[in-house]
């Protein structure tokens, strides 16, 4: 087995490693405006069959994506397979992520206004945190606990109800109980994050909508307009589909914890939409949690993590490209100048430089 000692070299922000950066954004975006404009289904469709349509809508919108690719040939990069070996992680991700949580959270929409419940999914990126570090060991900062707790104390604030019997809104707690379904979700696809993000989406998507739909369909739910349909499933392609597909790509390279601190974001537009759309006035205790929850996701996004490392070596199956120190073996083709997936080994490496928990750099730390 052969060692090597690279000494640092820079990971300065180019062109190219801003982009799973920007995906975070753009996933957070996307399901920034699922809560409020799911509000507004909700008027006349049960909650269970909101879920359903939604969820559907983004199996079907991403398995058109992934047909019309094959159809006119422009997928972007080969991508790897699911396997055998990701099929209890990605089980485990529908039934936490794609029914129980959406299904909870729907429900909770009824009792909350939107802009809150808009700022309250930013809980999801502290649960997802919480259990990458606890469960699964990912290496998290001073820094990135201060504004985990900046975040969890704009929830409490956001959750509270003095004029209810138990001081807590039953609605803000459920939507709280579905960012922690989404945490353990996110941590699950984490692990096979190294795997095709259409086809994932596009399992977890159809598997969790037909399943969600038949419940309906057994506690006699009915079904809402044909236009309302094609409504709830357009913008399930859009804010479940498309969103967690950005969600995937860029979790590849920031890790669980670093992609839901960018996710967190996803209440700005949110919230823009609710005043919008409702005209909200915030209250004073979300005036009071915005700024705390802003300050905990900057903290988060600002994060520098440094220091000497070891790669044990390793053969394994992923999406890569060959501008970076970690894959340099040899292609005969043209696949050596873009990025691209197949089986390939890693020598055992030793070097310091600023990283994050992405598929190459999810050793454990002493501290």
């Amino acid at each position: 087995m052969v060692y090597r000692s690279l000494q640092c070299y820079d990971h300065s922000m180019t062109r190219q490693n801003l982009t799973p950066f920007l995906q975070a954004f753009a996933a957070a975006a996307l399901f920034g405006v699922n809560a409020p404009l799911s509000k507004l289904f909700l008027g006349e469709v049960e909650p269970i069959v909101l879920a359903a349509f939604l969820y559907l809508g983004s199996g079907l919108g991403l398995l058109l994506l992934k047909g019309g690719q094959r159809v006119w040939g422009t997928a972007v990069a080969s991508e790897t397979p699911i396997g055998k070996e990701d099929i209890p992680w990605l089980a485990g991700a529908i039934l936490a992520g794609g029914i129980a949580a959406p299904i909870v959270l729907l429900f909770s929409l009824r009792e909350t206004a939107a802009a809150t419940a808009s700022l309250l999914l930013n809980f999801e990126g502290v649960a997802t945190t919480l259990i990458a570090a606890l469960a699964f060991k990912e290496a998290i900062t001073r820094r990135a606990w201060f504004a985990i707790l900046a975040i969890t104390g704009a929830t409490i604030l956001l959750s509270y109800a003095p004029g209810s019997n138990w001081g807590f809104s039953l609605g803000a707690l459920g939507i709280l109980l579905a960012c922690i379904l989404w945490g353990i979700d996110n941590n699950f696809t984490r692990n096979i994050s190294a795997k095709d993000p259409l086809a994932i989406v596009i399992v977890k998507g159809l598997v969790a909508g037909l399943f969600s739909l038949l419940l309906a369909t057994l506690l006699g739910n009915s079904w809402p307009r044909w236009s309302t349909i094609l409504g709830a499933l357009l913008l399930g392609s859009l804010s479940y589909g498309l969103s967690i597909t950005l969600f995937i790509r860029a979790m590849r390279h920031l890790g669980a914890a670093r992609t839901s601190a960018l996710f967190s974001t996803a209440p700005v537009a949110g919230v823009i939409l609710s005043l919008l759309l409702f005209s909200e006035t915030p209250g004073f205790l979300f005036l009071l949690a915005l700024p705390l929850m802003v300050v905990g996701a900057i903290y988060l996004v600002n994060e520098d993590h440094t220091h000497y490392h070891v790669h044990e070596a390793v053969f394994h199956d992923h999406w890569h490209s060959h501008d970076d120190a970690h894959h340099t073996h040899t292609h005969d083709g043209a696949e050596a100048n873009s990025a691209h997936a197949h089986p390939h080994d890693h020598e055992e490496t030793s070097h310091e430089h600023h990283h994050l928990p992405d598929i190459t750099h999810r050793h454990t730390h002493e501290e």
